[in-house]
């Protein structure tokens, strides 16, 4: 089967064996998948002669399913995230706990991106944001908007900040009215928003070298405010700034309770709902309830759909100062 890799910095579409149909796992067909940039470009450049393969989210159809797997049927939609078992392939064996149904009126190009919905529902979670309380978005790509677009449909007051106008626009376009491409129009915004006390929580979607994004932020929040990291992201900052407040700095890691667990991926046990309520599989299921529910929009944040052979050419895409927003890969009909 065809999968995209990386190798010694450059992008690579190769042959590898069907992957084994474990106890608790289905083998899915995939139809879309979704490229998360930050994560997959710098996995490319820090690639080495051993091929890396790219990718973590996807959707397609149920083919096969192991013996002891009731939830999943042959032919049914679903949406799957979490590396090793999902990436940009024609064939994934995926953990039933990394899947998610998807109704026939929601698009599988769409839940390709479940995914990134479930790290932005965790972040979301992190951050402890509660009815009408304020968020700031920083870094309004495929990841921090979508993460906008939930806390908006949370009810939280929310803004956003992209030093790229278009993708500010893109949010507006979305729902969330108040996005900004500069830091003066975000604090303008933010102090009508919030009455002049500040932010609850600013959650920080973008990466690279931090400490002055980081300050800023910590000028934002409120006392007591918190600071989300999600993006890749370096964390210096001031412990001044930080002590002024009481300001908690706070990482978000993936998309939930499960994830880097193999009891709960690799072996398909999953945690009982009365000690873990959220896990990276049921904040995946979330993120398609709220596609199905049509409170949240992907679609037009898709910005290319390529074949699997063109797969270089979709990372060339994010190059330059009018970067893509949602990319994915098509491997066949639905």
């Amino acid at each position: 089967m065809r999968t995209i890799a990386a190798k010694e910095g450059s992008i690579v579409t190769m042959q590898m064996e069907e992957p084994e149909l474990r106890s608790g796992h289905v083998l899915i067909r995939t139809v879309y998948s979704a490229i998360s940039p930050g994560t997959e470009l710098g996995m490319a450049k820090r690639s080495g002669e051993a091929p890396v393969g790219l990718g973590y989210s996807a959707a397609g159809i149920v083919e096969r399913v192991a013996p002891d797997v009731t939830a999943l049927q042959p032919g049914q939609r679903v949406a799957c995230y979490g590396a090793p078992y999902v990436r940009h392939a024609e064939l994934l064996a995926v953990p039933v706990n990394l899947t998610a149904p998807v109704p026939d009126h929601v698009s599988l190009e769409e839940a390709a991106f479940a995914g990134l919905g479930a790290i932005a529902i965790h972040a979301l979670r992190i951050a402890d944001l509660r009815f009408g309380e304020t968020a700031v978005v920083v870094g309004l790509g495929i990841l921090g908007n979508i993460t906008a677009q939930i806390a908006s449909a949370a009810a939280c007051v929310t803004l956003g900040l992209d030093l790229q106008a278009a993708r500010a626009e893109a949010l507006r376009a979305s729902g969330v009215s108040r996005a900004y491409d500069s830091a003066d129009a975000l604090e303008a915004g933010l102090r009508e928003a919030a009455g002049g006390q500040g932010a609850d929580s600013v959650l920080l979607c973008a990466s690279g070298k931090g400490e002055a994004l980081m300050n800023q932020s910590l000028d934002w929040i409120r006392d007591r405010g918190k600071l989300v990291v999600v993006g890749d992201l370096t964390t210096e900052f001031s412990r001044g700034k930080m002590f002024a407040k009481e300001a908690q700095v706070l990482i978000s890691r993936a998309g939930g309770p499960g994830r880097y667990d193999a009891s709960y991926e690799r072996n398909n046990v999953d945690y009982p709902l009365g000690f873990v309520r959220w896990t990276e599989g049921r904040n995946t299921r979330e993120f398609i309830r709220l596609l199905a529910e049509h409170k949240v929009s992907v679609m037009p944040l898709i910005s290319g759909i390529y074949p699997v052979e063109q797969a270089a050419d979709a990372y060339e895409e994010y190059a330059g100062p009018n970067a893509a927003m949602g990319t994915l890969f098509r491997y066949g009909a639905e």
